[in-house]
């Protein structure tokens, strides 16, 4: 690996296809060149708190996630140096007690709701997407994975929707989508634009390797 690694942002509403379009993005350009973390990994230990308390956190709004930390790694991943990411478990907003260790890699993609949100974080991205995605097809998407992966009930995931998701995505998230180089319509179905992207960062990537 030579020169720094191309940090990339990949920012979006829940349930836009952020993780498929870095996924596909990671495929594309070869999953040996390329890190990938979750900003969701970066979620606060909720365990000083209640089950019941812990379910009352908004865990849109930026404070919920310990940017601090991830801003901290990707610094640390510049300079060459391995990481240890977070283990979260969304069925018991915990962290977990162990930790992945992340080394560096050419390419360093992280994906998240709220990563252009925060501009300490923000501006670590050499490359920033978003990926737009109609609101209805995103709550969908929201309702599928929180009830079968997350073990929460469909009136609990309605309720946080119209209670934190949607306002704290007109607050924060849609005003985020200003900062993207990039926007992406329909995630991971816009073939013509994965593949844009992806040629684009193999030349990045081509440029780095030589210099």
């Amino acid at each position: 690996m030579k020169g720094r690694p191309i940090v990339i942002g990949v920012a979006g509403g829940t349930g836009s296809g952020k993780t498929t379009v870095a996924m596909r993005i990671l495929e594309q350009v070869g999953a040996e060149h390329v890190t990938y973390i979750p900003h969701d990994a970066y979620y606060r230990d909720l365990r000083h708190l209640s089950p019941a308390l812990r379910t009352q956190v908004n865990f849109d709004h930026p404070d919920s996630l310990e940017s601090e930390l991830l801003v901290e790694h990707l610094k640390r991943l510049k300079q060459g140096e391995p990481v240890d990411v977070p283990i979260y478990d969304f069925t018991v907003h915990t962290r977990t007690a162990e930790t992945r260790r992340v080394e560096p890699a050419p390419i360093v993609l992280v994906e998240g709701i709220l990563v252009f949100a925060e501009r300490d974080l923000r501006e670590l991205f050499d490359v920033r997407l978003y990926v737009d995605t109609d609101a209805d097809i995103r709550l969908i998407r929201r309702l599928k994975r929180d009830v079968q992966e997350r073990g929460r009930t469909f009136e609990s995931v309605i309720a946080q929707y119209r209670t934190t998701v949607r306002p704290m995505h007109l607050e924060f998230v849609e005003p985020s989508k200003r900062f993207a180089d990039v926007i992406i319509p329909e995630g991971g179905f816009n073939e013509v634009a994965i593949e844009m992207v992806a040629a684009r960062l193999r030349s990045l990537l081509e440029q780095a390797q030589a210099g």
